[in-house]
């Protein structure tokens, strides 16, 4: 008799400029039984609206860290709700992943600045996701952005309007 096989969690990197889609894109597979882990909802739930001090940031960061491993070691699918706009910041997550032999996909939100800057003039800072920025804060982050390449691994590019092709277990 062949020993069951227990399937290795996945887990997704969003990836995109603020105002790309990435969070409501993240919905969408936590709504399907995925762990969904967000800067934005932490900082909220710790009181914390506006620019977070590095400090917050980093204890943030580290509960984020301790979250994921905890969540893929109980077999959970998790979701990163973080932008990832630099390339290192993704191969950072790829190297803490690698020992436990998970390969996470990258799902590239490819938006026009056009339409970023529409969604984050829409951003009140009502709740969590709702963080405002400027048209000029948007622009800026816009162009410092990294896109993802092939070379990194697993990479799913989607553009406008937004589907999501991840399908669950």
């Amino acid at each position: 008799m062949e020993a069951s096989r227990i399937p290795v969690p996945r887990v997704v990197m969003m990836c995109g400029p603020a105002g790309a889609g990435k969070t409501t894109y993240a919905k969408r597979l936590e709504r399907e039984g995925w762990t969904r882990l967000s800067f934005e909802v932490e900082f909220w739930e710790r009181g914390i609206t506006g620019l977070p001090s590095p400090d917050a940031f980093a204890e943030v960061a580290a509960d984020l860290r301790a979250r994921l491993l905890r969540g893929v070691a109980e077999g959970n699918d998790v979701v990163l709700d973080f932008g990832f706009w630099f390339r290192r910041q993704r191969d950072d997550f790829r190297a803490l992943l690698a020992p436990r032999g998970i390969v996470p996909e990258t799902v590239y939100l490819a938006t026009s600045l056009e339409t970023i800057v529409s969604r984050v003039g829409e951003r009140h800072g009502r709740w969590a996701d709702d963080w405002p920025l400027t048209e000029q804060t948007a622009t800026e982050y816009f162009e410092r952005f990294e896109p993802p390449t092939p070379d990194e691994g697993p990479l799913e590019v989607i553009r406008e309007p937004y589907g999501s092709s991840i399908s669950p277990r």
